[in-house]
């Protein structure tokens, strides 16, 4: 069995990575769509880049330090959006474009530098440790337990903040955990994804969801799904055919999502 799996996706590592990679990014992605937040994962993505870069240098744990990087930015994000004078979107412009210069800035900067660049921008999953799979595991684990703890409330905000608010809720501070929690699956996508290609599992599958069913609990359950399975289907891909793991797994959920939005427009029409 066990030389089956090595066959079919590389490694264990690699797999159990994508397949908890795969099933948060499912979860958190249908927020992201019902939120209307793909611009702000994707500028996510890119701002964590110093995370990573500083934890190369550092020595320390690529996942944690980018995690705890990731938070400042999520963190100068609503406190940015949240001055009457700033729109949100260009909040989120100027920090996350400023977060990617200084990776870059850092690197070129750095002589002593010496892990591979393209491996932070499109993944290498294939080098993921036993400790990279056990930090996305644990982050993921509390994601999906923030997210089940405050379901009710987000996905009111989510459609009517007003009516969040005048329940009593603190919009800001749940607001805050969300994109805390959507920080926190943006880097444990990193080491499958890398920063260019991690919104690809975070808004493919939550979006095809959303395209076969109307209830937010039913979406979840079909996008961590096809997280899943697109993350090992992917995988097998490009071990089969000796192509990047991450684009591979791009491309499949891009591809599944343009056919799933041929699929059920001829339904409609019929």
């Amino acid at each position: 069995m066990n030389g089956w799996l090595i066959t079919t996706f590389g490694s264990t590592e690699a797999l159990t990575q994508l397949t908890i990679t795969g099933l948060v990014c499912g979860v958190v992605g249908v927020h992201v769509i019902l939120r209307r937040l793909p611009f702000l994962t994707m500028g996510l993505s890119h701002a964590t880049f110093p995370g990573l870069v500083l934890a190369g240098l550092l020595g320390v744990n690529l996942l944690a330090g980018t995690m705890a990087f990731g938070i400042v930015v999520v963190v100068a994000v609503v406190l940015l959006g949240a001055v009457d004078q700033v729109e949100s979107a260009s909040a989120v412009g100027v920090v996350t474009a400023a977060g990617f210069a200084l990776g870059v800035v850092l690197v070129s900067a750095s002589d002593g530098f010496g892990r591979d660049l393209t491996a932070y921008l499109v993944g290498s999953v294939a080098s993921v440790s036993p400790a990279d799979v056990a930090v996305t595991a644990v982050a993921g684990a509390g994601v999906v337990a923030l997210l089940a703890l405050f379901h009710k409330e987000l996905v009111l905000g989510a459609f009517d903040p007003g009516a969040l608010a005048a329940l009593g809720f603190r919009v800001m501070a749940l607001d805050l955990a969300m994109l805390v929690a959507l920080e926190v699956t943006v880097v444990t996508a990193l080491p499958a994804l890398g920063t260019i290609l991690a919104t690809s599992l975070l808004v493919a599958p939550a979006a095809t969801a959303r395209l076969w069913t109307d209830g937010v609990g039913s979406a979840m359950a079909l996008a961590a799904a096809l997280g899943v399975a697109l993350g090992a289907g992917g995988l097998a891909l490009s071990v089969a055919f000796t192509t990047a793991a991450g684009a591979t797994v791009a491309l499949l959920a891009g591809a599944t999502f343009a056919v799933s939005v041929a699929a059920t427009t001829v339904m409609r029409r019929t």
